[in-house]
């Protein structure tokens, strides 16, 4: 359940708060219509993660006023994906942002301190794969998740991925990333006890189909136990592994 709600009823529970109170809070409209955009106000008392911003085909002045929105609903932390460097200049002009360049990335706020049953680990089959990674470690990192990196680590050099068999075991979860056939994820697969988040990249020549040879060979995984996101979507393989990690038993 999230934090905050969860302060609300201890609150009621406790004799601080008013039934009346907390109910009015709970009412406060869901979402603010500042004209090109209807901003989700009650994303994270729904997901238990505030609204996520998608920066493509948004200008910076959308993006400034969304950011603006989500304070005053009281979201302070907010991650823009898919920014770009000239976009990402003129928010942070409005509004304080930091922003990763490699990833694509701009966090206005700060990062969710670690929590969660253990480490998210995320592989890429190459060194060209690691924009796509570093927004899904950006992502988790942003979530509240610790995350370690293995880069370049593909099956044409096995040797490499196997000197880090004890981070891919102690892992909760693993984000598999890789173009070209996508073998990666399958070989993942086989080491850990854990589930894999296998990215395909469009990473690859031709007959790579930018990136559907990888999305069909790791959707027709031979090892157990491996899920798969859309072509480049470092965002949501980051996502999906923080709220695995983030697993609470349900009573």
């Amino acid at each position: 359940m999230d934090s905050e709600i969860r302060s609300l009823l201890l609150g009621v529970q406790q004799g601080s708060l008013s039934v009346d109170e907390a109910l009015l809070r709970l009412k406060q409209k869901p979402f603010e219509d500042i004209g090109y955009a209807k901003v989700d106000l009650h994303r994270r008392v729904r997901q238990g993660a505030g609204e996520v911003v998608y920066g493509a085909g948004k200008t910076a002045g959308q993006i400034v006023g969304i950011l603006e929105a989500l304070g005053q609903g009281g979201q302070e932390n907010v991650l823009i994906t898919r920014l770009d460097k000239e976009k990402a200049d003129l928010v942070r002009e409005e509004v304080p942002i930091t922003y990763y360049a490699d990833a694509r990335v701009g966090i206005a706020g700060k990062m969710a301190a670690p929590w969660g049953m253990g480490k998210i680990v995320i592989a890429t089959g190459g060194t060209s794969d690691q924009s796509v990674a570093e927004e899904a470690a950006l992502t988790a990192e942003f979530l509240g998740n610790s995350v370690t990196r293995l880069y370049d680590v593909g099956v044409s050099g096995i040797h490499r991925l196997l000197t880090h068999s004890r981070e891919l075991m102690d892992a909760s979860v693993v984000i598999a990333i890789a173009g070209m056939e996508g073998a990666l994820a399958s070989v993942v697969g086989g080491l850990c006890d854990c589930p894999v988040i296998a990215v395909p990249t469009s990473v690859g020549y031709g007959a790579a189909f930018g990136g559907l040879a990888a999305l069909l060979g790791m959707l027709n995984s031979c090892a157990s136990g491996v899920s798969v996101v859309n072509i480049d979507n470092g965002f949501g393989a980051g996502y999906l592994a923080s709220l695995i990690n983030h697993m609470e038993a349900r009573k």
